[in-house]
């Protein structure tokens, strides 16, 4: 007996020695759920609701009925036989005791206030088009609101109000903001004014394709949240709730803010001046992939891919052409192509800025005047040429090919080439390369001419695949192919 409690002990004592320690380190730590209340009481009062209206002739004029969509308005017509109220050919639609037009109701979004004078930031696509704009507050005090400016490119816009000693939000850092903090929304989805989520920083700098980049949040945001605040958990701004990730019109887990540091700095402009000044060199840019970046001798993926230099825009008047990989832009790399033109944008026109391309296997120091990307730029007309005769083929790569009329050449704004008329099944077909393609330079070598491009073809290592730079409509594309073995 006592044997055997000696070994009950032991063992007793052995686990506690042994398993004490790893029962500690596995209890996880204590983590309060964040409490919004004080925050959004503090806030909400900043918080404003944006309703537009819209005269009813405005629609006339532009050949629709109010409130209904095109398509819809020509499908009554069609098949019932009349013209929808308010449509041209239609009766009239709700008129005033004077006659005139009433003003029909056009959307409903968010906004908040920057600055006790009245100043309201919100998104320029909640008060585009409209005739009235109106805000209202949490007390339930409607104004008239003057509209100082908005650019669709960033989708800001600033309002006044006539009206003093309101209340403001804080403004906080969009730098700092880090993925997973917590984050909450206010603003009216659906009209429904003063409406709190919650949710936390799923992503920060996300490219949609827009000139700014996201936060990227999972909190829930529904028309009518677009241009209210994202607060962090101090109760500041970092972002502006624009955009949502949806296939039916509402929310689906994923929407995005623009960061409140660029927010503002577009604000401040549109401010003083009523637009946005931004920078332009005139160049059509495209993303540079994987098998792209090898057959360039890049190694990575990185840069702006120049598809046109716009003539006698900035650009080519600084000796970028097309084909060209924009590695950096007055000091700053460019990662992806969608840095470019944030980057330019942020220049201040007349500067003279410094732009590092790679072209044909070495970089190469270029200066560029940045221009004003307000004024219209000239829009080049089409020039009709004939179609090419047919040329030589050529079995490499499976393609025929002739030299391209000086119409076209001068249409193009190319001093050579040849032009595709013919593609089979060989490498250059399954390339994605078509008829009416002007293939303008292979690896290094520039294409003049038939006889050169077969010469230039012949080098072609087929172990390896070649870039092949190719005018395609407005543009340059590079296509890495890989010829047929001798």
């Amino acid at each position: 007996m006592k044997k055997i409690l000696l070994a009950v002990f032991s063992v007793f004592s052995w686990g506690v020695l042994s398993f004490a320690p790893i029962t500690q380190a596995q209890t996880p730590p204590r983590v309060a759920l964040p409490d919004f209340v004080d925050l959004v009481e503090k806030a909400s009062p900043a918080v404003v609701n944006i309703r537009t209206t819209e005269k009813q002739a405005t629609q006339q004029a532009q050949g629709g009925a109010p409130g209904i969509p095109d398509e819809q308005a020509e499908f009554f017509r069609r098949f019932f036989g009349v013209p929808l109220p308010g449509a041209p050919g239609g009766p009239k639609g709700p008129q005033n005791r004077r006659g005139q037009p009433e003003e029909i109701e056009r959307g409903v979004g968010s906004g908040f206030i920057i600055d006790s004078s009245g100043v309201v930031l919100t998104n320029a696509h909640v008060v585009e088009g409209a005739t009235t704009i109106y805000v209202t507050l949490t007390d339930k005090r409607e104004f008239k609101a003057k509209l100082l400016g908005a650019d669709k490119r960033t989708d800001l816009a600033v309002l006044k109000i006539d009206s003093t000693g309101l209340p403001k939000l804080p403004l906080g850092d969009s730098s700092k903001v880090r993925v997973g903090e917590w984050v909450v929304a206010i603003g009216s989805p659906f009209g429904l004014e003063n409406t709190v989520t919650a949710g936390i920083v799923s992503a920060k700098s996300r490219d949609t394709g827009d000139y700014l980049p996201f936060i990227q949040t999972d909190v829930a945001v529904n028309p009518g949240n677009s241009g209210g605040p994202l607060l962090n958990t101090a109760g500041q701004v970092i972002g502006i709730n624009s955009q949502i990730f949806s296939r039916s019109g509402g929310y689906m887990g994923i929407s995005f803010a623009i960061p409140i540091d660029e927010a503002m700095r577009v604000a401040d402009q549109l401010r003083t001046t009523g637009r946005l000044v931004r920078g332009r060199i005139g160049v059509a840019i495209g993303e540079i992939n994987k098998e792209v970046a090898e057959s360039l001798g890049l190694g990575k993926p990185r840069g702006a891919f120049v598809r046109n230099a716009e003539p006698g825009a900035p650009a080519a008047q600084g000796g970028i052409e097309a084909g060209d990989v924009i590695l950096s832009f007055n000091g700053k790399d460019i990662t992806k192509s969608t840095d470019l033109p944030r980057i330019v944008g942020d220049t201040k026109p007349g500067t003279s800025a410094t732009v590092k391309v790679w072209r044909k296997g070495t970089t190469r120091d270029l200066t560029v005047v940045v221009a004003d990307a307000e004024p219209d730029k000239a829009v080049a007309k089409k020039v009709e040429t004939p179609s090419p005769q047919a040329g030589t083929a050529n079995k490499s790569l499976g393609i025929s090919v002739s030299d391209v009329s000086d119409a076209k050449k001068k249409d193009l704004g190319s001093r050579g080439g040849v032009e595709i008329t013919n593609v089979g099944e060989g490498a250059a077909g399954r390339a994605g390369l078509r008829v009416g393609d002007v293939i303008v330079r292979i690896g290094d070598t520039d294409i003049t001419g038939v006889k050169q491009f077969e010469s230039a073809v012949k080098a072609m290592d087929p172990n390896k695949s070649v870039p092949v730079f190719v005018r395609r409509g407005d543009g340059t594309i590079v296509v890495p192919i890989r010829p047929a073995q001798k």
